[in-house]
Formats: C-alpha cells, structure tokens, sequence
C-alpha cells in the first residue's frame, strides 16, 4: 500500500523562531516516518506563510530524510539548517540499515567520485567510501544518491541496484500536482468540518486504502485546506468544482477534539493511526 501525505508550505506560520519551526517539521518528518509514508510532499500555500516558507520547509524535511551518514556531504551548511540539532532522530530502516531482505539491506549512497573502468566510490555509511561497479542499466554522476544493496560488512560485500532510493522522498509543488500523481490512490481531505470518523466508516475507509493506497492531505494551525483555496468550510463535501473537489473523501479523523485547534503534526498521527489499519 502507498501511501502518499500532502503538508502546505505554511505549515510552521505560528512558530515563533526558527528553533521552534525546525522542531515542528521534525515531528512532521517522524509521523510520516512512523506510519511509513513513501512520499511526502509540501504543497503550495504562499499566502499563508509566515517567516518560514516553502524552502525552508522542504529543506529542513529533506535534512531530516536523509540517513544521518550522509547530512554533512548532501548539505554542507546552509542556513534553513541552524537549528537541526533539535529534530528527533527518525530510526528508520532506510537510515540505519537494519532491516534485511533476504541477500542484504538497502541504504542510501552519494556517489563521491566516478572512476575509468564504470566505477565510482560511493559513502553508504561504512568508514570509508567504497569502489563499485556501475550496473550496465544504470549512469550516476558524482553527488548523485544511489542506492546500495551491502551482504556484508566485515568483510565489506556490496553492489549498486537499480532500484528507487530506500527511505522517505520529499518533493514540492502545488497541490493540483500532487493529486493527479498515477500512486495516488484513495485522496483524503482532512477537515474538522470534514465526515466524523466513526468505527463503521472506518472499516469502509480502511478497506478502500489497503487495496488502492491513499494520498491524505493536512491544513496548517489556524488555516485548513477550505480556507486556503477559498472554499466555505462547511460546504466542502458538495464542491463541485476546483482542486478540493478532487479529493474522494473528507473527513474529520479527530470528531471529538477537545482543543480548538488540532496541530498539523498532531492531526498527522491522530489520521494515520487509524488509516494505516490492515484489515485481515
């Protein structure tokens, strides 16, 4: 099952600072994490970015993504990246290569020089970058990500594969875009204004996602998806017209919320929890 989540580019407008907009999207990047997200994309919001806009949002996702190995030669120093010192470590798989599949684990590489002979050196996380031989499928370049199957560490076996880079993608565009990807499966809305999540709906909802995949898409505090394309929250589930009138379905994943406002990382959890379910 893909699964596919949609963030605004003014997802941290109320922080205060960057130290507290670079922990926000931390917590962001650990949901989708958690809940074993493919692909997470920050749509376009611009009229409700605060200080912190799109770049700095993708920026700090992408960090966070990336196997921590790898940090230091993927971005060198930039300055979106003040504060990453507060983001929760993600422990995914793809980052410390723990999870084995059959003749080895996948992790992520950057291609650190191309060689005579179809060899480069690749950094996959080992002490030293190590020398492969390019498939004949494949042409990578230096600063390139690769993806790199290791067998065995001591001694090193590995190979380069052909295969898409393990781990979180983190993309950008509007959200048109996003919605009309060919894996986007089930496209859910989420809105306190959305239909209330009940145990029944939930099993037909569920059913629809394991079989389809979904794309699931979340507002920004104080600004839900209706309010940034103009549409009257309570009539959302009758447009008919517009990139809101795209979604399958909208619903609210938190009917009985006890704050007045659900935060874009909060709501992140409260959704997936539920929609992520395998139906036996």
């Amino acid at each position: 099952m893909s699964v596919n989540l949609l963030v605004p580019s003014s997802l941290v407008r109320e922080a205060e600072d960057k130290r507290e907009a670079t922990r926000k999207i931390g917590y962001v990047a650990r949901a989708a994490t958690v809940f074993r997200a493919d692909r997470l994309t920050v749509f376009h919001d611009v009229e409700g970015e605060n200080k912190w806009g799109g770049g700095f949002v993708e920026t700090v996702l992408k960090y966070a993504a990336t196997p921590p190995y790898l940090r230091k030669e993927a971005f060198g120093r930039q300055s979106e990246l003040e504060y990453v010192g507060v983001l929760p470590p993600l422990r995914a798989p793809s980052q410390t290569g723990s999870e084995s599949e059959g003749s080895g684990s996948l992790r992520q590489g950057i291609v650190t020089e191309v060689g005579p002979e179809g060899r480069v050196r690749v950094n996959c996380g080992l002490q030293h970058p190590i020398s492969l031989v390019v498939p004949s499928s494949m042409t990578v370049a230096e600063g390139e990500r690769v993806t790199v199957r290791i067998s065995s560490r001591r001694p090193v076996r590995a190979k380069l594969v052909d295969d898409p880079i393990p781990g979180l993608t983190v993309t950008r565009t509007d959200l048109s875009a996003a919605l009309d990807r060919d894996d986007a499966g089930v496209t859910i809305g989420t809105s306190r204004h959305g239909e209330p999540l009940s145990v029944r709906r939930l099993d037909e909802v569920v059913r629809r996602t394991n079989r389809d995949g979904m794309t699931v898409a979340f507002g920004s505090p104080g600004r839900g998806l209706p309010e940034m394309f103009g549409v009257e929250p309570e009539g959302i589930s009758t447009v008919e017209s517009g990139v809101l009138a795209r979604f399958d379905l909208w619903l609210n994943t938190v009917p009985n919320q006890g704050s007045g406002v659900v935060r874009t990382e909060e709501a992140m959890f409260a959704s997936l929890g539920c929609l992520t379910l395998n139906i036996e």
